[in-house]
């Protein structure tokens, strides 16, 4: 095989030697990196919205997020499998394998793109009414949703190029383009929210244009990199075998994020019949959750790559190691973030919303669960690990488990038993993570997971010199 379908070796990185602190480390900061400014595309539209909009718009935006989250949730569980299927045949120096994946990965994505803007375009309003969403809330809710919807595609490319672009290492770049993709947005925002008065249209145009044009500078690097998963139309094709890989794993990965956050539309439900004022406070919550969270989340990620690769090339050892270092660093990190959120609790809600009332349910809720934060450290982890190995299914069933059965079990018995009242209904999610984090502990300590990896022997290629 050619060199240049090989390894990029200015961008791609090989975790099968070296460091694992190192190589965690290196790979999980941009992917930090990326994720926070990511996570400013949401956060601008909602600061935009709660200074310079109304409330209800401020509410809104926090209303559809499980909507979102829900269909961009099932699609990353896909696109997941594909970035297993990927590090595992990199790992084991099959570029053949490598390219075939990736270009079975971006059929995958036109299909799934075309499928999920109609399902969300035509399921929206449904599923607004049935999270109870106020009168006063639902048409910016609407608008917002309409509007994001019609251009996922840019969100769902750019996390499908993201992928595999990590799947072989190579995190910097994807956070490159966030970076230009969340300086863009904060632009547009004020641009179209201040200046044009466009409200909560303005804020989902912005979002969208931002997202489209990440996903065009990852396609492009695809396109145009030295790496053995550049993307060539004349190998657009898809490879059965290899989809039957990467639905193996993303199946039940997309079902986990699906279902998980369609459960999350049940407790926005439980919130919203608190009012305005309390779904705010509940906005305002969930944007520092999603900072506290990035943190672990993206060392979970880079234990994925981490697996993928070390099981891909045989070494066990080394793939056992890198979960531990990984676990001990994410417990660190969520330990001193809690710290400082549960301290400037009252500041963070305010930058949100100046609101006393809304300031007043954002503070309680931070302090009551940010200290249970630390529990999740255990079952992402345990869960990248798995998916890595290519055992998505255990990580399914376990987090449907926890995350929508216990769950909702929980919610429907405080709310009718014990006390209808917004802190012993929000402690569904500590309640629900502790559960998680045991039996995820319990089934990594005790079965044979690494065994599953999907690369076979007779599939590893020794690299030439």
């Amino acid at each position: 095989m050619s060199k240049v379908l090989r390894s990029d070796r200015q961008h791609d990185v090989d975790m099968t030697e070296g460091n694992v602190f190192r190589h965690l480390l290196l790979f999980s900061l941009p992917l930090l990196a990326g994720n926070l400014f990511q996570q400013l595309y949401n956060t601008v539209d909602t600061w935009v919205v709660g200074n310079f909009v109304s409330n209800e718009a401020f509410s809104a935006v926090g209303a559809v997020g499980p909507i979102a989250f829900m269909l961009i949730g099932a699609f990353s569980g896909l696109a997941s499998g594909a970035g297993v299927v990927i590090s595992q045949y990199y790992g084991a120096k099959n570029y053949d394998k490598v390219r075939s994946a990736v270009h079975t990965s971006i059929l995958m994505t036109v299909v799934l793109t075309i499928f999920i803007t109609a399902l969300g375009l035509t399921a929206a309003p449904h599923l607004l009414h049935f999270m109870k969403v106020p009168d006063e809330v639902f048409p910016e809710a609407m608008t917002y949703l309409d509007i994001y919807l019609s251009g996922i595609l840019g969100m769902l490319f750019y996390n499908m190029g993201a992928g595999i672009l990590r799947a072989v290492g190579d995190s910097r770049r994807p956070f490159y383009f966030l970076c230009v993709a969340a300086t863009l947005n904060t632009l547009l925002d004020l641009l179209l929210v201040i200046k044009f008065q466009m409200g909560v249209a303005g804020v989902a145009i912005a979002t969208v244009i931002a997202q489209c044009v990440s996903a065009i500078l990852t396609m492009w690097t695809l396109f145009r990199t030295n790496s053995c998963v550049r993307v060539s139309l004349k190998y657009l094709k898809p490879d059965w075998p290899i989809l039957g890989k990467i639905v193996k794993v993303g199946i039940p990965a997309a079902l986990q994020m699906g279902v998980t956050n369609f459960s999350n539309i049940f407790v926005q439900s439980y919130i919203n019949q608190f009012g305005a004022d309390c779904m705010s406070g509940w906005t305002a919550y969930n944007k520092m959750d999603a900072f506290i969270f990035m943190p672990m989340q993206s060392i979970a990620l880079s234990v994925t790559t981490f697996v993928g690769q070390n099981l891909g090339v045989g070494n066990t050892d080394r793939a056992k190691k890198g979960v531990r270092t990984a676990l001990t660093m994410g417990i660190t990190v969520s330990l001193v973030i809690s710290a400082i959120m549960i301290t400037f609790a009252p500041n963070l809600v305010a930058f949100f919303n100046s609101k006393p009332s809304v300031i007043g349910y954002g503070t309680m809720l931070l302090r009551w669960l940010t200290p249970f934060y630390f529990l999740c450290c255990f079952n992402q982890v345990y869960s990248s690990a798995l998916r890595g190995a290519g055992d998505s299914k255990a990580p399914m069933f376990i987090m449907l488990g926890s995350f929508v059965l216990f769950r909702q079990i929980y919610l429907f018995v405080v709310s009718h038993y014990i006390a209808n009242e917004i802190i012993p209904l929000a402690m569904g999610y500590p309640a629900g993570w502790l559960v998680c984090s045991v039996i995820s502990m319990i089934y990594y300590k005790s079965s044979n997971w690494e065994s599953k990896r999907l690369v076979d022997r007779t599939e590893v290629q020794t690299m030439l010199e």
